[in-house]
């Protein structure tokens, strides 16, 4: 049942993706300054660890600004009386919502009987949710799942997780054994909506969102078109391209000029950085890293930072070189502004 902040939101909604080591506090906060999406999600974080006495250490992943809202905490985990005690906690630290992973594929998580796993469990699934929104209050409660475990298992599935009346559910097109090697499936997410309408027709009836393969507006827009779903989570779309959600916004307020009887778009007030230069790219990656430096240096190691050169660093004459100072040779953010200035000069 849509609650919360979800109801506030005009369709189609364009949501950050959770993705580990990758969505953490300073890359969010790079997103909402140059192209702040509808909703963002924090990295996933372990219900057990919360209630543990490492908590401490795991509530770094779950910084945020005021910026980012609407924040939600994405957790995991498979114990209910965990998933509950993390809500309260939740509760207090202030998110707009919660989010439950229930298709992580990593085999980590899946020894924990949680992630992925629980697509095989839909009884214990339920219980969580249930023990999760009994802890939320008001908070609304969200699941992120696939279509399947080992096949597309969603008509069976997705009725297990509607009957607990969550606010919305991202369907990545995927089973948890194509994992992402293969395509995702979009007429899938299709499906899911159908069978949501089916199970209820209300306009207050739980969101779908499709997730999978999607890199810009153009795509969402498609894919909310051919299946009929409420929103897109993007995800590595998202590397390299802070942007991408104020591209998102700009060609959906196009879209409602052109059609001003058009109800679904609303009027984005995004429009910085909305076409990007090289030079731009490279200096907000230098800002990303001092972010990084400054809030999570002393918590994260710096090589997580790397897997964003690649990105950033991708498509112009000299890149390829230029990673290669920046793997082989950065250690600080310090190090990090000297190759690029050096790279720019060079460039002028």
């Amino acid at each position: 049942m849509i609650s919360g902040f979800w109801k506030q939101l005009k369709k189609p909604i364009f949501v950050l993706a959770p993705m580990a080591n990758v969505t953490d506090a300073a890359f969010r906060q790079i997103i909402a300054k140059y192209g702040k999406p509808d909703v963002m999600f924090t990295e996933f974080v372990s219900c057990d660890g919360l209630v543990s006495r490492g908590k401490e250490k795991l509530l770094v992943d779950f910084m945020y600004t005021e910026a980012e809202r609407p924040i939600v905490a994405q957790i995991f985990g498979s114990k209910p009386e965990n998933f509950y005690k993390t809500a309260l906690l939740i509760q207090e630290l202030g998110f707009d919502g919660i989010d439950i992973n229930m298709g992580c594929p990593d085999r980590n998580v899946e020894k924990q009987g949680a992630g992925a796993c629980l697509m095989k469990n839909p009884l214990l699934a339920q219980e969580i949710i249930k023990a999760t929104q009994r802890g939320a209050g008001k908070l609304p409660v969200s699941v992120k799942t696939r279509i399947g475990y080992n096949k597309n298992t969603l008509s069976d599935w997705l009725p297990y997780l509607l009957e607990t009346e969550l606010a919305a559910i991202t369907v990545h097109a995927r089973t948890r054994k194509e994992m992402s090697l293969v395509p995702a499936n979009w007429e899938t997410v299709r499906d899911a909506v159908a069978i949501r309408d089916k199970y209820d027709s209300s306009e207050n009836r739980t969101l779908i969102l499709g997730n999978g393969d999607v890199k810009n507006f153009a795509e969402a827009n498609e894919r909310v078109k051919e299946t009929g779903a409420d929103g897109v989570m993007i995800g590595r779309g998202i590397f390299g391209n802070p942007w991408l959600f104020a591209n998102c916004h700009s060609e959906r307020s196009k879209a409602e000029s052109k059609n001003p009887l058009h109800s679904g778009l609303r009027d984005p007030s995004i429009t910085v950085g909305m076409t990007s230069s090289v030079e731009e790219k490279l200096r907000v990656m230098v800002e990303h890293t001092y972010l990084f430096e400054k809030i999570l240096g002393e918590h994260k190691n710096f090589d997580i930072m790397k897997k964003h050169y690649k990105a950033y660093v991708n498509g112009f004459d000299g890149a390829k070189e230029l990673r290669i100072k920046l793997m082989e040779g950065a250690k600080t953010a310090a190090d990090v502004e000297k190759i690029i200035t050096e790279f720019l000069q060079n460039l002028d």
